[in-house]
């Protein structure tokens, strides 16, 4: 790909109407809400004694999530969208090796082996819920490899009678109605200009926070 195509600029979301650094205020700013979620994971993770590598890659990745998305809603470049999304499957591949290894004991090599069939079958499920839905939801079919994952490990943690099965399982449900105002932007774009993705970074920011915290509580070291 030439330096030019990674600079064109690209219209995804309803807020934007044009392509000015701050056509989009709003879903830039509301990315604030992942660096909260990490400051207050880094505050909680050193309360308990729980500020390990694995804890410290995922306050990262979680930085890196409002940092790329910031990039995204004010450069709206497909170099931007790339700093955007990465840190994001990081975070996921990232959360599941690390709950194989400390909600249900695995050893690294089995749960390195889960975080890359998940990597693995990701695409595939991806392309499979979109014929079986069709665009309606719109991009945001790339997110529900993650969704069924959440639902799949509270599910596990519920037969074994772990405690950290209802947060997860509170985190699933959230993430579906954080996707619901993802899918809803566009749609809703002519009734109300502003769009609802900012409503996405709120809920996910939540969200993030919502994982680390559960992981500090409940995940063994």
């Amino acid at each position: 790909m030439s330096a030019e195509d990674w600079s064109a600029q690209v219209k995804a979301y309803c807020e934007r109407t044009d392509f000015s650094f701050w056509s989009e205020p709003v879903n830039a700013l509301t990315n604030a809400a992942f660096l909260l979620a990490a400051v207050l994971a880094v505050l909680a993770a050193r309360r308990a004694g729980r500020l390990d590598a694995g804890m410290a890659l995922l306050i990262a990745l979680t930085t890196a999530i409002g940092v790329g998305s910031f990039l995204f809603h004010t450069f709206a470049t497909r170099w931007a969208a790339v700093a955007d999304q990465l840190p994001i499957l990081l975070f996921i591949v990232a959360y599941l090796v690390l709950a194989m290894r400390r909600f249900f004991d695995l050893g690294w090599l089995g749960s390195l082996a889960i975080g890359t069939l998940f990597v693995l079958a990701a695409r595939p499920f991806a392309w499979a819920a979109q014929q079986a839905v069709g665009n309606t939801i719109g991009n945001g079919v790339g997110y529900l490899p993650a969704l069924a994952a959440l639902f799949v490990v509270a599910a596990l943690l519920w037969r074994r009678r772990q405690p950290a099965a209802r947060a997860m399982a509170g985190a699933a449900l959230l993430f579906v109605v954080s996707l619901g105002f993802r899918t809803a932007d566009q749609p809703l774009c002519a009734a109300w200009p502003l769009g609802t993705h900012f409503l996405w970074h709120l809920l996910n920011g939540a969200l993030l926070g919502w994982l680390m915290l559960t992981m500090i509580r409940y995940g063994r070291p």
